[in-house]
């Protein structure tokens, strides 16, 4: 099928089994209003993106919406304004996932991860994660992020500290996942072009894979989530339906197993579009504007 007709079914897939669809919509409320386990934090509000510093009222202006519905939250750099998040997190009695954002900048690197260990030695960081998707993009060799992983670890040996990636790359990569004191596994049935009637197997196939390769250690799922609009990715197709769906399954899996896993994502991300298509920027419970989208 061609992606104009998935762009269809898509848009079609919002409009019927209204009925249904309330239904679904009224479950997931439920499920956020008995707080869900954890929630990815997007702190950028409509015209901003990485880059732009954030500050600490809109951090709080977010933080305020969403804390009532999640029990941790996960932030992705500690420069820029966002080494405040965790701190903020903190006065609304949550736990923090908090990460340094790795890439091809020595410079940048640097300052990241002086940002997280002064974050964590200021008592505001649960788990630290060094790194996001470092491999899946190359950015780096193998041994100069476990070089950073190992500074982290020497820096702030009461925290556990970990890296984040695709749930693959900690097989093909074995030394970072020895390394490494928490798996932090990025799972999306949707970017592997699952249809969402295979997504959930599939998720906890993903999360089985992690957890063979974490040899007993723990394992979080950092990311996952499906879009509610946007041109389908081959067989995974965005829709208000299919999102309530995932939402739903994964959600109510993690609480009765468990898992500790954080949602993406808060709020929609217009500047997502650059990397994804119009897709980007509707990952969101929220939707770009602070309101609930469900």
């Amino acid at each position: 099928m061609s992606s104009k007709g998935y762009r269809l079914l898509s848009l079609l897939g919002s409009s019927v089994g209204t009925s249904d669809v309330d239904e679904l919509a009224q479950k997931q409320r439920r499920l956020l209003d008995e707080k869900i386990p954890g929630l990815c934090f997007s702190p950028y509000l409509e015209g901003q993106k990485p880059g732009n510093r954030l500050s600490e009222s809109q951090i709080r202006m977010r933080m305020e919406i969403i804390a009532p519905y999640t029990r941790a939250i996960r932030s992705f750099s500690c420069t820029e304004g966002n080494e405040r998040i965790p701190r903020i997190a903190k006065e609304y009695g949550l736990r923090t996932l908090v990460g340094a954002w790795i890439g091809d900048d020595k410079a940048a690197n640097e300052k990241e991860i002086a940002g997280l260990i002064e974050t964590a030695k200021a008592g505001y960081v649960d788990v630290a994660a060094v790194g996001n998707e470092v491999m899946l993009r190359e950015d780096l060799p193998e041994e100069v992020l476990i070089a950073y992983i190992e500074r982290v670890k020497a820096a702030i040996p009461n925290i556990p500290v970990g890296y984040v990636d695709a749930y693959y790359q900690f097989e093909e990569h074995p030394r970072i996942a020895e390394i490494c004191d928490v798996i932090l596994s990025n799972c999306y049935p949707f970017w592997e072009a699952c249809p969402l009637e295979y997504s959930f197997p599939y998720i906890k196939d993903m999360y089985a894979r992690a957890r063979k390769v974490s040899k007993g250690k723990p394992v979080i799922i950092t990311e996952t989530g499906w879009p509610n609009i946007g041109t389908a990715f081959h067989g995974a197709i965005p829709s208000r339906e299919n999102a309530l769906k995932y939402f739903n399954n994964v959600v109510t899996w993690a609480k009765e197993e468990g898992i500790e896993l954080y949602y993406f994502s808060s709020f929609d991300e217009t500047w997502k579009i650059d990397d994804e298509g119009d897709v980007g920027a509707y990952w969101g419970l929220w939707d770009k504007d602070g309101n609930y989208k469900y």
